[in-house]
């Protein structure tokens, strides 16, 4: 339950709180990594390319807008420098488009990761 005050805020208060810029809070590490990757919604394909990826999710460069919300999925050949082993690592990866903007001719689409598995080698 709400306390009192929280209830009795002043149209002012709410006012202040939503002109003030939201800080983008980011759970996991981003590593800069630019992979060709080709991402599938069960309707088409769209050929990307990452410009960063985290545990938790990446950010693709593509030709095509995406919706937020679609599903995709894609699959990683992980540098195994980057993972500090000794063989690069195939990834298979479930998630969903969060936000799609376009900059410089090029869409620039982010998304989770919910899901991944990585490949027998």
């Amino acid at each position: 339950m709400p306390s009192p005050k929280a209830r009795d805020a002043s149209p002012s208060d709410a006012t202040a709180s939503m002109t003030k810029p939201q800080q983008e809070v980011r759970c996991a590490v981003r590593f800069p990594l630019e992979l060709p990757v080709v991402l599938s919604n069960g309707g088409g394909v769209f050929v990307a390319e990452t410009r960063n990826i985290s545990a938790s999710g990446a950010l693709f460069a593509l030709e095509q807008k995406l919706e937020p919300g679609m599903e995709i999925r894609f699959s990683l050949r992980m540098p195994g420098s980057v993972l500090g082993v000794p063989q690069d690592v195939l990834v298979h990866c479930h998630g969903r488009v969060v936000r799609c903007s376009i900059s410089q001719q090029q869409y620039l689409a982010a998304a989770t990761i919910d899901d991944y598995q990585f490949a027998e080698q």
